[in-house]
């Protein structure tokens, strides 16, 4: 049984103005991401080159989706898996993982830039050395991530909206980001491509600031990025990200996870630069289900950003 992604979109009409913005829609895959398609090719193209074979155990760092699509390609592929995540990732995640049969170990500890990723990953390498069974997929720096992307996901928005003008994509690992880049410049140069970031991550910026929200954002530099790909970055702080969730959800009845959120400031705010009638392609990577105890608890936010959230309207 192959497992494949949905490749759904949702209008949201009016957000800003006469531009047409679309949402393509991730979460509705059976992984409940755009994971999904990372798992699987990340799995597949080990296996093709020799690298990934039954005897051996997957590990991976995630901060949840990958960590839940992983566990259940390895689960349908016979592999036992193990995720290393961290205390920002949400219980709803680490119980998916758990129910495909997934080991996880959370890390506590943070590295020199104030995030996890430099410690889960020192963890990985260590239980790798103390058991060479361990397979690391590496998201981070194997090419399979990216390719991912290039060969379904881009040329999925532009199967699917020849006329889309420009993409706003999330900087996380970066593969969906460089693999949607790079298909891009090779096949639709003229579509713009906008890469969205959370204030705080190191993929773009040197100053590093500890940041709350899984999904987009690093506290590592992953080798997969190629930053001469991408002209045109846009950076958000988690405090609009929660704002824009939460506005969203009350107005057009979408409950959507933080990275989306994020990208759609980033919409928001150039919407002056995109003329009217300009076809606009938003990837929304998960739903919001996974952050019903985060982004949209009153409880969470107010213990983490306090009167920052009511400070200042809403970008829009």
């Amino acid at each position: 049984m192959q497992i494949y992604s949905a490749n759904q979109y949702h209008k949201l009409a009016n957000f800003i103005g006469d531009v047409p913005v679309y949402l393509k829609i991730e979460g509705l895959n059976p992984a409940g991401s755009i994971k999904l398609k990372t798992a699987i090719s990340l799995i597949e193209e080990s296996e093709r080159l020799g690298l990934l074979s039954p005897g051996r155990k997957v590990i991976e760092s995630s901060s949840g989706n990958l960590g839940v699509a992983l566990s259940m390609i390895c689960a349908q592929r016979g592999y036992p898996f193990t995720c290393i995540t961290d205390t920002n990732v949400n219980q709803v995640s680490v119980n998916l993982m758990k129910a495909y049969g997934a080991e996880v170990i959370v890390c506590d500890t943070r590295d020199r830039n104030g995030g996890f990723l430099g410690a889960r990953i020192a963890l990985i390498q260590e239980m790798i050395r103390q058991d060479p069974r361990y397979f690391w997929t590496n998201q981070y720096a194997n090419p399979a991530n990216p390719l991912a992307h290039y060969n379904r996901t881009a040329p999925e928005i532009l199967q699917q909206h020849p006329n889309c003008k420009w993409l706003f994509v999330g900087a996380g690992t970066t593969g969906t980001l460089i693999g949607c880049a790079r298909y891009l410049r090779e096949k639709a140069p003229e579509v713009k491509l906008i890469a969205v970031d959370t204030v705080g991550s190191i993929n773009f910026q040197e100053v590093p600031k500890k940041r709350l929200i899984p999904g987009l954002g690093t506290s590592r530099r992953p080798e997969i990025l190629e930053r001469d790909l991408v002209e045109h970055i846009e950076f958000v702080d988690e405090v609009e990200t929660i704002r824009m969730c939460r506005s969203v959800a009350l107005d057009y009845g979408l409950l959507l996870g933080g990275s989306t959120g994020t990208v759609l400031v980033a919409v928001k705010r150039l919407r002056k630069q995109i003329p009217a009638g300009d076809e606009v392609v938003v990837i929304s990577p998960d739903m919001g289900e996974r952050y019903l105890e985060t982004i949209y608890s009153d409880k969470w936010c107010d213990a983490n950003f306090g009167s920052q959230m009511y400070q200042h309207a809403m970008v829009g």
